[in-house]
């Protein structure tokens, strides 16, 4: 007799543990389970098996190869398409000339096949369904037999007012090879809901056999854990790798390593080239090859496979951890939890009960993992990053979620009140929308939808109406994979930390509030939200001033939601605009680097050739410019916000002091006499020092902020400020909003060219000379806080501040180190008067990072 094995399977209930795997290769007591499976057949005498293979089919072949190395002959057949079971079987017609099996390798079983081969002979059935007994058959199908055997009805998954037997199908089939002429080639076909009715139809012999020992489907996580302790705990026969121990339940592999001081209890399978260490406690557990138990472990009916890492004293309960993961020092996984293959769980933190963590991902030190880690490559104490909230689109942010992260939201406001929503163009953002809402309106907290608009119109019209914050959905500008979730509070600005972390808790713990339905939020689309937002922004400029200069203005939309609402406003200024890109676009509005770059040299040639007045790329998100000045010229980042600074401090300098400095007008003024404090601008602390020279010419203070988006529109709203500026293409004027307005810079720059009757590269000759070096220094997470420690000591006795990370102030030159927030490494950037001085300050502080984590 033959044999089929049906290793197509998905597995899509055990993931996370069958993301990368299929299920029939998921270890069982350190084999996978279709290895058991051929070890029953040969057990059977049968040696020639056909492997129907769909879902990673090299897995299995390479595990296999031919069969020669289990005394089988093994024959893989793929399949392009998914058949169904029978269907699948069909394709393998050509090698099923006599009578052959059907199993599926992903059961756990030890029935003794060789009596239901004789029971199918002794019946001369045309097919023989192996049955057995369960307590609970609701999740399997049911089968109804007569005295001698002979199937009457059967009926897929019943509810219990169908349970009419406890009888049921366990996926095994015995069959004449007549029975493939009933299935059709190359269509989908299953046994139990097309070829069995068709057999009974044709009144063919179909008979049932009730088989008796262990079977289990393995259809669950906690079932797959349970099916390992079934085996340690001999329910089941099946051969276990691995040399049984005298007078104990213990089996352990080759060349492997256990301390005499190791209390191993109950039953347990350790792999080999293992190392268990001292004090460790293991109880009935299974062990994976090459794995490393450190010292004072506990670990309680669990599995581990393959090369798995456990530091010390951490304690494992009923939990499975996949191939390749590092569970360190101190760490706690509580009953269930389950954590997929290369994972690193950090040193003290803790995986609440039934967490399942997906593959690749970190949980950092100390944190507390409490809702499953599908979302994101790491999980640390935030979900909240320098960004919002990004993740891979409809992967890390899907749509459950984006609900429960609305649901979250949500339940951190006040029942009846209102927020926004919005978005981009493209498809995927519209349905995270969507999920958004649901989550949001479940709280019982109203809706705003504004749909396809620019963030900065959204963060004004929180700011000047009855909404209390908003959320705004897009395709991230750096990477077409990733969506980012934009938060914002009743002022515009990105939420407080503190607000987000109200979030979070809320999401960790799946705190939601649900509202009674009577009080579910209502969703409104509002009609008039682009004309408040123009109104507001004509009233802030000098139209006049802009019409009278009629300039001529090359710009590129990026193909993004600003062209449906800034032509008009350019329009009322009399401005000859080239518009590029300015149709809506969502498959085009990410750029990689290349294309950004291509982008700005299209843009520059444009502007050369029609002697335009200036040049801009207005990002997708109508949030950040990038400038061409009237000669062509890209300019730079650092110098853009030199440039724009400037321009600003001639706009706003205080009549009567000729922009004469600080030393003139105290002499005019005494410090006694009723003078008003000098305007501020304010930059981050990153920025050159060339802006403080100018500011001191002009008569203003700088005032300097953190480096994060939340701090610097913090820093624009204090008193006096009049603009705040960062180096890429971010540019703030508070008196219109405190937030990053692409739109609003540009007819705001056009508004001061005009005034001042200047353009852009005549200014450049104004602006000081400087050099500045920016880099990156890998570091690992857990060393940072000892890096900013040895920081604060090595420039305790010098010069420096502390708005965002250590900078270090010497004559004409400066230094500041700032770890990242969200990746593994510091920034270290350094300004002097020559690039020499700029690049020796760089690598010193360089240095001095790697030594310190050495």
């Amino acid at each position: 007799m033959k044999a089929v094995i049906m290793a197509g399977g998905f597995g899509t209930r055990l993931r996370p543990l069958t993301n990368n795997l299929p299920k029939p290769m998921v270890p069982m007591v350190n084999k996978p389970m279709m290895e058991h499976i051929v070890e029953l057949l040969i057990h059977c005498g049968i040696t020639d098996i056909i492997t129907l293979l769909y879902f990673h089919p090299e897995i299995v072949e390479n595990y296999f190869g031919d069969g020669s190395r289990f005394g089988i002959n093994m024959t893989y057949i793929g399949a392009s398409d998914d058949l169904g079971t029978a269907g699948s079987v069909r394709n393998a017609k050509e090698y099923l000339d006599k009578q052959f099996i059907v199993i599926s390798g992903d059961l756990l079983t030890d029935f003794d096949l060789v009596k239901a081969m004789e029971f199918h002979r002794k019946k001369k059935a045309a097919a023989t369904m192996v049955l057995t007994r369960v307590l609970n058959p609701l999740p399997f199908g049911i089968v109804i037999t007569d005295e001698d055997g002979r199937i009457d009805r059967f009926m897929e998954k019943p509810s219990w007012g169908e349970v009419f037997s406890d009888t049921i199908n366990t996926g095994i089939y015995i069959l004449e090879p007549k029975i493939l002429d009933l299935i059709p080639p190359n269509q989908e076909f299953d046994f139990s809901k097309d070829l069995f009715p068709l057999i009974l139809e044709r009144k063919e012999p179909l008979y049932g056999y009730i088989a008796y020992g262990y079977w289990k489907d393995v259809g669950s996580l906690e079932e797959y854990r349970q099916a390992n302790i079934d085996i340690l705990h001999e329910k089941v026969k099946i051969n276990i790798p691995g040399e049984a121990v005298s007078k104990q339940d213990v089996w352990l592999g080759k060349d492997s390593r256990v301390d005499f001081t190791c209390k191993l209890e109950g039953a347990v399978v350790i792999g080999a080239n293992c190392r268990i260490g001292a004090d460790a406690k293991i109880t009935d557990s299974v062990i994976g090859d090459n794995c490393a138990i450190e010292e004072g472990v506990s670990i309680t009916s669990s599995i581990l496979w393959h090369n798995v890492s456990v530091g010390q004293k951490a304690i494992l309960q009923e939990n499975v951890v996949a191939n390749n993961s590092e569970i360190k020092q101190g760490a706690y996984l509580a009953e269930g939890a389950v954590i997929s293959d290369n994972c690193h769980i950090g040193k003290g933190s803790a995986v609440k009960a039934g967490v399942k963590v997906w593959p690749y991902k970190v949980v950092e030190d100390g944190a507390v993992l409490a809702s499953s880690l599908i979302w994101s490559e790491r999980w640390s104490k935030n979900i909240f990053g320098s960004y919002g909230v990004t993740g891979l689109a409809n992967i890390e942010i899907s749509p459950e979620f984006a609900a429960k992260l609305g649901a979250a939201y949500g339940a951190s406001l006040r029942k009846g009140s209102t927020v926004s929503t919005s978005r981009d163009t493209h498809k995927t953002s519209r349905m995270i929308n969507r999920a958004i809402m649901t989550g949001i309106l479940s709280t019982g907290v109203n809706i705003h939808d504004y749909g396809v608009t620019p963030i900065p119109v959204v963060r004004y019209l929180a700011k000047n109406g009855s909404e209390i914050g908003g959320i705004h959905t897009r395709r991230s500008p750096f990477d077409s994979d990733i969506i980012d979730l934009k938060f914002f509070d009743s002022k515009g600005l990105n939420l407080h930390p503190n607000q987000e972390k109200a979030i979070e808790r809320l999401f960790f713990r799946e705190d939601f509030r649900r509202a009674h339905m009577e009080e579910t939020g209502e969703m409104v689309f509002p009609i008039h939200g682009f004309e408040y937002y123009q109104n507001g922004f004509m009233s802030s400029i000098d139209t006049e001033a802009i019409k009278k200069a009629n300039f001529k203005v090359v710009l590129d939309y990026s193909y993004g939601s600003s062209s449906r609402i800034f032509p008009s406003i350019l329009g009322k200024l009399n401005c000859n605009v080239i518009a590029l890109n300015a149709n809506m676009d969502g498959a085009k509005i990410t750029k990689t680097a290349d294309e950004f770059q291509n982008s700005l040299v299209q843009l520059s040639s444009i502007v050369r050739s029609l002697r335009a007045d200036i040049g801009v790329l207005l990002d997708a998100g109508g949030e950040k410019i990038f400038l061409v000045d009237e000669n062509g010229n890209v300019i730079d980042g650092d110098i853009a916000l030199n440039l724009v600074t400037l321009l600003v401090l001639k706009s706003y300098q205080k009549q009567g002091t000729g922009g004469r400095g600080q030393g003139a007008r105290e002499k005019e003024n005494p410090p006694n006499s009723e003078f008003q404090t000098p305007n501020s601008i304010a930059v981050p602390v990153t920025a050159s020092m060339v802006i403080d020279q100018m500011a001191e010419i002009y008569d203003f203070s700088v005032k300097r902020s953190k480096t994060t988006t939340r701090g610097m529109m913090e820093t624009a709203m204090e008193q006096g400020v009049v603009f705040m500026g960062e180096h890429t293409g971010g540019f703030i004027f508070p008196q219109f909003q405190p937030a990053f307005d692409g739109m609003y810079a540009i007819v705001k720059i056009l508004d001061m060219m005009a005034k001042k009757e200047i353009r852009l590269h005549q200014l450049l000759r104004e602006i000081p000379p400087s050099f500045m070096i920016k880099e990156k220094v890998p570091c690992s997470w857990e060393m940072k806080g000892k890096i900013m420690r040895c920081m604060m000591e090595d420039s305790r006795d010098k010069t420096s501040e502390l708005v965002d990370g250590i900078k270090v102030i010497f004559n004409k030159s400066w230094v500041i180190t700032y770890p990242s927030q969200d990746q593994p490494y510091f920034h270290v950037v350094a300004e002097a008067t020559t690039m020499e001085k700029a690049k020796d300050m760089v690598d010193e502080y360089k240095e001095k990072i790697i030594k310190w984590q050495k």
